[in-house]
């Protein structure tokens, strides 16, 4: 009988420590009911800091898209980082844009350069709004970036398709000037100063950009 007793307990302490290590790994690998991918996790640390004073360098463009959400200023947990991550730089821009009034849809592209934003809206100013959106990127980006606007929803596909291509090769170059001769066609707000014309650039720019 003492034997039985015995061999019960060590089955249940067996039992326990399987149930113990099992809780641990649905610590790691779960929160909230869904999986947790951890090299995702790693590369977010890389990406956004993560405190270790180290970022992941890339040669690609950055391109969010958001739409309006139907609660008033919800931004997804929107974080505001300190250094460039192209990527985050177009998140933030597209999601602060959906802030503003009568902007639906935006989709931002961030290149080594310039800002290319694209939106929906159905304001009757749009002139205003496009300040409004070109003013919220520039508020973002660090100062000698340019920024080009549109409220024509035809380009929205052109400004994605840019985010696939690697920003090192020349064609890229000449497919975002292309895109952003099609973006100036429509509003692009009020002059940013005496010296920078509506997108941010001066004299020196626009001859260095025509020289290239």
């Amino acid at each position: 009988m003492k034997k039985w007793s015995i061999i019960i307990g060590f089955c249940i302490l067996l039992t326990a420590a399987g149930c113990s290590k099992d809780m641990a790994n649905r610590d790691v690998y779960e929160e909230s009911g869904d999986t947790i991918n951890v090299n995702n996790k790693r590369e977010e640390l890389y990406n956004e800091g993560g405190g270790q004073g180290v970022r992941k360098v890339s040669d690609n463009y950055g391109f969010v898209r958001h739409q309006k959400s139907p609660i008033q200023n919800d931004r997804g947990g929107t974080e505001h980082y300190s250094a460039i991550d192209r990527e985050q730089v177009a998140n933030i821009i597209s999601q602060l844009s959906t802030d503003i009034p009568n902007v639906n849809d935006v989709a931002t592209l961030v290149t080594d350069q310039e800002v290319l934003v694209s939106y929906s809206t159905n304001s009757k100013d749009r002139n205003h709004t496009a300040d409004q959106v070109k003013r919220t990127a520039m508020s973002v980006v660090p100062r000698y970036y340019h920024v080009y606007v549109s409220d024509n929803t035809n380009l929205t596909r052109d400004v994605e398709n840019l985010a696939n291509l690697d920003s090192t090769s020349k064609n890229a170059r000449n497919l975002v000037n292309g895109l952003v001769k099609q973006m100036k066609k429509s509003p692009q707000g009020s002059r940013m100063s005496d010296s920078e014309d509506e997108n941010g650039a001066t004299k020196d720019d626009v001859m260095n950009s025509t020289n290239k």
